[in-house]
């Protein structure tokens, strides 16, 4: 391993040794390097003494707007990275780091009115040794080319603007398969090379390319990732770094439980998945959620008009069809919407699973003042089966042998059942007020409701066991309807300020929820059994009463407090702590028993990233999270919240301007598990323990012109490491040892046939366990998909294919008895169009 690192250091070097960047002269040689300081005084002394001097600002009017620029005493470079650039209400900003304002005349530099939609220009002294350029419109961000000049160097400062003409960092929301900055890891808008801890991104152009239309289909391209299949709905699920992750999901970087759950995916334009434990920003991590968080980033309202409809074809009668509109309304631009719906109808390649799917998700945003932005977004998503959820297969006659043959892939249990419905939708705002350029208020709410009726007493249908023919499925039926609503409320305050040399970005914060689940069902209702190889269905059931009817109440206050430090521009430390406190109340109307329970939760988090050189970043962190456990012990005492523990260390590198990777090594623990009391076995004790170690391997970016890739390698030791029932030293449940994945395409550039592209995919996912007995091993499986795509000017077409070679392969349950089919070979058609 440690060869390995060796070689990866040594091509990342050469890599960047070998192009044109805006942090290096083109002739910079590795004996120009500076040396790695060894001390924080060292540090500091180092960018001290490599500050530039500012010494002339210049403002020229060019054809197509302005330029600006910074003239350096002795030529010298600026450090200038354009993927720091951002916008902050009616404002373009430009930090430039080790760079000390110098002017002969008045500091600082300030330019009234230069155009007739700017306002001003700005360049000041931010702290000892950085300085900021700012350009200022009149009533919106300016519209016309503001280009930055710096030692022979051009950017544009404009959010969608061109190239500049020598080096580029692009900034913002972009076409691409490398994304350089996030806000999951930080809540602040930070390079994903500064986070100290692993985060991948599923750009927008991945989803189109891939065609992606559900969390399994993006989450694929994700190094440590499993899917997994569930007899509790239409959830996807999975696990993360050998954990579980259920309801562990944000949207737009706040608390979303019921995501995953028939959620729209037509509204998606990326993910990021923040790997390992994120209580320090987020509170509880749910359903057993430390090995990850998912952030579903929605699309947002555009300045310029946008209109694009596209509809799909597929295999199994699979239709759909997708409108999205968007631009201002207004001719100041300070109101924009965004409207995205989608309708899709489907059969899929199981018996009786026929579903239509209509997803609504409008999103509004204002501009009420020069300093203050407000945005209201929300979706709705009605989901009716005309039958029930696919259940999944027995293990015996799939994965294991059956004397009787094999179980087809399209067999389904449940036969043809009453029309089912869902409702899942959220609404909710998002408000940014900017006291100054470096200090702002953020608040944002958000509810979201989950409604499952059982539409009269239609009954859902389990598989229990297989009789000892090993032919005849024993069947239970359930009926009721489950109701859920989640409350959000944070509130936090961002600052920027300086102590002497040292940088700070201060973040302080609070957040209020409230989550209600309402249950109302009847379990264990007999049912009849099935012949698996020759299926005749007898779906009478006979309804006794409900037997599980409770309401339950979970609230929770946590407040948090975060601070990111720029010890020196190559040294960065993140610190990190939050305080939950958490009240449960559970009604049993059955017997109109109440129960409660309170629990405090304290999660802290600290890294550091170190770049000897600017592309090569090397970090470790600490981080903790919680998930709150409900019951007592024997002894009455109430049970503390589970706990997971992650230690991490890694090198991001920045192989070119387009192209990144991370290399992780990870060990995460998991406490405070509950498992049978040795004393009474009506009870359980807190001894449990499981433990997840591994290395995680991330590339995504831009290889040549036209040629993207997106890949990952993941290995997983994940284990049982106390308990007192579960053997020690068994793999936890789906979580593979190998696991792989690779999706690239490439684009012609020019010539008769440039817009034409092909895309192909590999994925592995090695043996997994069943369930955390180990009773079977779900075998691997190598899948490969497929596109081609053209594409011109506002046309593309494309065709997908999905494992290609109609490999059959299965996903673990968790019942130790039962396997998820996976896709066959399947085929999908799209056409979109842009005006």
């Amino acid at each position: 391993m440690r060869h390995e690192l060796r070689l990866l250091f040594l091509a990342s070097v050469f890599s960047v040794l070998g192009m044109r960047s805006a942090w290096a002269e083109p002739t910079t040689r590795i004996r120009d390097l500076a040396r790695p300081a060894k001390s924080v005084t060292e540090w500091i002394a180092q960018v001290e003494a490599a500050n530039a001097q500012v010494t002339t600002v210049k403002v020229n009017p060019t054809d197509a707007g302005l330029e600006i620029i910074l003239e350096t005493q002795d030529n010298r470079s600026l450090q200038v990275d354009a993927s720091k650039f951002r916008t902050e209400g009616n404002s373009l900003v430009a930090d430039i780091p080790n760079a000390v304002l110098a002017l002969s005349n008045t500091q600082p530099f300030n330019v009234e009115n230069p155009t007739e939609e700017i306002a001003n220009i700005r360049v000041v002294q931010v702290n000892a040794n950085s300085i900021r350029v700012s350009v200022t419109g009149k009533t919106a961000l300016p519209k016309q080319d503001v280009t930055l000049k710096a030692a022979g160097l051009a950017y544009s400062l404009n959010p969608e603007g061109d190239e500049p003409d020598e080096e580029i960092v692009v900034t913002g929301q972009q076409d691409g398969y490398r994304v350089p900055n996030t806000s999951v890891g930080t809540r602040t808008d930070t390079p994903l090379r500064d986070i100290p801890q692993s985060i991948q991104v599923v750009p927008k152009q991945v989803l189109q390319d891939r065609q992606a239309r559900s969390i399994t289909d993006a989450l694929e391209n994700v190094s440590g990732v499993t899917s997994v299949s569930t007899t509790a709905g239409s959830r996807d699920y999975f696990t993360i770094r050998g954990f579980e992750v259920y309801s562990n999901s944000l949207v737009n970087g706040l608390p979303d439980p019921q995501i995953s759950s028939d959620g729209s995916f037509v509204n998606v334009e990326q993910l990021e998945v923040l790997k390992g434990p994120a209580s320090v920003l987020y509170g509880d991590t749910g359903f057993s959620g430390i090995g990850g968080t998912v952030n579903f980033v929605t699309k947002q309202p555009l300045r310029d008009p946008f209109y694009e409809i596209s509809t799909t074809i597929g295999s199994f009668n699979d239709y759909q069809g997708t409108i999205d509109l968007s631009g201002p309304l207004n001719d100041s631009k300070t109101a924009l919407y965004r409207f995205n719906a989608g309708y899709r109808s489907t059969e899929s390649f199981i018996d009786f699973n026929q579903a239509r799917k209509l997803s609504i998700a409008p999103n509004l945003s204002f501009n009420l003042g020069k300093d203050t932005d407000l945005v209201v977004e929300g979706d709705v998503n009605i989901l009716e089966r005309n039958g029930q959820t696919p259940q999944d297969l027995p293990a015996v006659g799939t994965v294991l042998p059956n004397p009787n043959g094999k179980i087809r892939r399209s067999f389904n249990l449940t036969g043809p059942v009453t029309d089912r419905l869902t409702i899942n939708g959220r609404v909710g705002y998002s408000l940014e007020h900017r006291f100054s350029e470096n200090w702002k208020l953020r608040n944002a709410f958000r509810y979201v409701f989950y409604n499952a009726d059982d539409r009269g007493g239609a009954p859902d249908f389990s598989p229990t066991s297989l009789q000892a023919d090993n032919r005849t499925l024993n069947r239970s039926a359930r009926i009721g309807s489950q109701f859920y609503d989640f409350y959000y409320l944070d509130t936090n305050l961002l600052g920027k300020f300086s102590t002497g040399s040292i940088n700070h970005q201060l973040l302080v914060g609070f957040s209020l929820s409230r989550n209600t689940t309402d249950l109302n069902f009847e379990f264990g209702i007999p049912a009849a059994p099935v012949d698996i190889f020759n299926p005749v269905y007898d779906n009478t059931v006979v309804s006794t009463g409900r037997n599980f009817v409770s309401l339950t109440t979970r609230d929770t206050l946590g407040i948090y407090l975060q601070d990111q430090i720029t010890l020196a521009e190559n040294l960065k430390l993140l610190l990190g702590g939050r305080v939950d406190f958490l009240g449960e109340r559970r009604t049993d109307r059955l017997t109109n028993i109440e129960t409660s329970q309170s629990d405090t939760a304290f999660s802290p988090r600290v890294g550091v990233v170190y770049q000897p050189i600017q592309p090569i970043s090397l970090y470790a962190s600490l981080a903790r999270s919680f998930a709150p456990t409900i019951g007592i012990s024997a002894n009455g005492e109430a049970f503390e919240p589970e706990r997971g523990t992650q230690y991490e260390i890694g090198i991001k590198a920045d192989l070119t301007s387009k192209l990144s990777t991370t290399l992780a090594f990870y060990d995460l623990t998991r406490t405070n598990l509950t498992t049978t009391d040795p004393n009474d076995p009506n009870f359980s004790v807190q001894t449990g323990e499981q433990r997840s170690r591994g290395i995680e391997l991330d590339i995504s970016g831009e290889i040549l012109p036209g040629w993207n890739i997106i890949a990952g390698y993941a290995y997983n030791d994940a284990k049982v490491t106390k308990d007192n029932t579960i053997p020690v030293g068994n793999r936890l449940f789906s979580a593979p040892e190998h696991s792989f994945n690779l999706w690239t395409t490439y684009r012609i550039q020019k010539g008769d046939l440039q817009g034409l592209g092909i895309g192909l995919g590999f994925y592995y996912v090695g043996d997994r366990a069943a369930d955390l007995a180990n009773t079977f091993e779900v075998p691997s499986y190598f899948r490969t998909d497929a596109a081609i795509f053209y594409e011109r000017e506002q046309f593309r077409a494309a065709l997908n294919f999905r494992n290609l070679f109609d490999v059959d392969y299965y996903r673990a349950v968790g019942s130790g008895t039962l396997v998820g089919p996976g896709d066959p070979f399947t085929v999908q058609a799209t056409i979109s169009w842009k005006f």
